[in-house]
């Protein structure tokens, strides 16, 4: 670390970061101060000029999204010039791969990133599959490189291994008549570590070079990744604090004259708007950006250009100041690949390194109102024929959208409602079943997607909603064990970024978000069926095989005893559905009233 930066800190805190001046509305822009040949990326002469921009296209959080993702998981909001907002469809690889190409026409210097969770909590298509497309896809898009995510490590490392390096399915073998290929691009894991060997599972960092031009990519996921992952997938492996891995290997860079470096960081903020075109740069009260990647960002050795980041699935283009006070540029392209980075890097020839002040950037929205890309179009129908068989089967009916947004959402509560009664078929003793909120990873929409019809839902959607394969468990809490659950929720090391579990039919209570920590669960508003919590009494309680295990910071959930194991959680939920709906007689969405809160 550079002597004139202020120890590292562990991020255990919240910090809003306000920039001294405002930028554009839709771009980040640091304070351009070069020549005025800057820009000229022509030869004079037998010499090139000294400077020469860069683009880098970067991307975050795919998720194996192949087909443009539905409802709200396929529309980004955009403010306008007279301070309202709008919503524009968004995403889809056949628009991706179009608006790639078409940036990169006319730009020599060109290469492509991205920011982690390529694969993981994919929809069927991909899924299926072992996320086998999406490396396909991805190698279609030419990409260069990737940080590792938290989901890259959903299948444990050996299935990380086999995307990289190819070869087909341990268990499932081959899905065509070709072996699977693996990743044209490296997967950078500078900070997840053999804990026998400690040393990096794949390479820590990577050097793009054309002619004299070279710049360097670290790459890492968050620290915290054995938190949300199932121990299954992460077995075996050490997660290194981000910044003390960046700056290791920037030193290991420059001693092999790389000047130029950008840190590919699955870690991300909150922006004060979830508009993708928000100033983040803008004064004022509550404007910029929070989170981890603040504290991050201002810590990163100053050796380092620039920082794509992610895994919080919101956008924006930041300029965040490095340990020695200089403003550099932090971009995340929210999720899903509906949208894009467009970052200008101007290299200088003389140092090797990058004119930060030069610095230029932009998020822009994979719309589809432009041509499909043929290659795209034709993989997504090679791999949807091989699913269509099990994809297309009906598994209930919905009278409306069930979606999965706001802090208790229809959806979760659904799961969790199937939960409770697939819980009860294994023990009619079981009580009330609790889902994690990021286990949900879509709504159920209404509206017909292909020729099923409107309100029936198919397997591939249910497949879409909850693609981890986790299992029902049911366990044993004592009333007070119950209660400390639900105030793990906000307190710990969910203090900071609250994780509320989306709780069954018949469990209700109080969330009084004007208090902080553990207080914001109101405890003698917690009741099951009308009655208070007991805290002398035993609960059976139903909850997927990561929560069981403790995960998501809920530690007492793993303390659970007399643990019976049952199927998958899709299975619970498509059996749920086919149950308690048909054609004449649909679900209804539930009405997402169960917790109380007060702001």
């Amino acid at each position: 670390m550079p002597a004139n930066s202020q120890p590292y800190q562990r991020r255990r805190r919240t910090y809003r970061l306000l920039a001294a001046a405002a930028g554009l509305a839709t771009a980040g822009a640091l304070v351009a101060a070069l020549p005025a040949q800057a820009h000229d990326t022509k030869h004079g002469g037998h010499h090139p000029s000294r400077y020469q921009d860069v683009q880098l296209l970067s991307f975050n959080d795919l998720h194996g999204n192949l087909e443009p993702p539905s409802g709200s998981s396929g529309r980004v909001t955009e403010l306008q010039a007279d301070g309202t907002t709008k919503t524009i469809d968004a995403g889809g690889v056949e628009y991706l791969a179009t608006h790639l190409r078409q940036a990169r026409q006319g730009k020599p210097y060109s290469i492509t990133a991205a920011g982690g969770d390529m694969v993981g909590a994919s929809p069927l298509i991909s899924g299926l599959f072992h996320d086998e497309p999406t490396i396909e896809a991805l190698n279609k898009l030419d990409l260069d490189v990737t940080s590792v995510g938290n989901h890259e490590f959903d299948e444990g490392p050996k299935e990380l291994a086999r995307l990289q390096n190819g070869g087909c399915h341990p268990t499932d073998g081959c899905y065509t008549d070709r072996e699977f290929e693996g990743a044209d691009f490296p997967y950078l894991a500078a900070n997840v570590l053999n804990e026998k060997t400690h040393r990096p599972i794949l390479k820590p960092y990577w050097v793009w070079k054309k002619k004299d031009v070279k710049i360097g990519f670290i790459g890492v996921t968050l620290e915290g990744t054995p938190g949300i992952v199932s121990a299954d997938g992460v077995k075996g492996l050490q997660f290194k604090d981000e910044v003390e891995t960046i700056n290791k290997y920037a030193r290991v860079l420059q001693a092999q004259g790389v000047q130029s470096i950008v840190a590919l960081i699955h870690e991300g903020g909150a922006p004060a708007s979830s508009s993708y075109n928000y100033d983040c740069d803008s004064p004022g009260a509550g404007d910029g950006i929070s989170g981890p990647i603040v504290d991050i960002a201002k810590n990163v050795t100053p050796a380092v250009d620039a920082l794509v980041t992610g895994h919080t699935h919101t956008s924006y283009v930041c300029t965040i100041d490095d340990p020695a006070g200089r403003p550099r540029m932090v971009t995340s392209a929210s999720s899903f690949g509906r949208l894009y980075t467009d970052t200008t890097l101007t290299y200088d020839r003389y140092t090797g390194d990058i004119a930060r002040t030069a610095v230029t950037s932009a998020n822009h929205v994979v719309s589809r109102d432009v041509p499909k890309a043929a290659d795209m179009t034709e993989l997504i129908g090679k791999w949807n024929t091989l699913a269509a068989p099990i994809g297309n089967r009906p598994i209930g009916y919905i009278s409306a959208d069930i979606p999965n947004t706001g802090t208790e959402s229809p959806m979760g509560d659904l799961i969790a409602d199937a939960q409770l009664a697939y819980g009860k078929q294994l023990d009619p003793e079981t009580d009330l079943a609790l889902m994690n909120p990021g286990g949900v990873r879509a709504g159920l929409t209404y509206a017909a997607k292909a020729a099923e019809g409107d309100g029936v839902v198919t397997y591939a959607e249910g497949f879409t909603v909850q693609p981890f394969a986790n299992t029902v468990n049911l366990q044993d809490f004592t009333g007070a064990q119950l209660i400390q659950v639900l105030k793990e929720q906000v307190s710990g090391s969910n203090a900071a970024s609250p994780k509320i579990l989306q709780p069954s039919s018949g469990l209700t209570y109080t969330l009084d978000l004007t208090k902080t920590g553990a207080d914001r669960v109101v405890t003698d508003s917690i009741r099951l069926n009308g009655a208070a919590i007991d805290p002398a009494a035993t609960y059976r309680v139903a909850t997927n095989s990561f929560l069981a295990g403790g995960g998501d910071g809920f530690t007492t959930l793993g303390l659970g005893t007399n643990d019976l194991v049952g199927t998958d959680d899709l299975a619970a939920l498509a059996q749920y559905l086919t149950a308690n709906s048909s054609a004449a007689n649909p679900i209804a969405p539930p009405a997402a009233n169960r917790i109380t809160i007060t702001k």
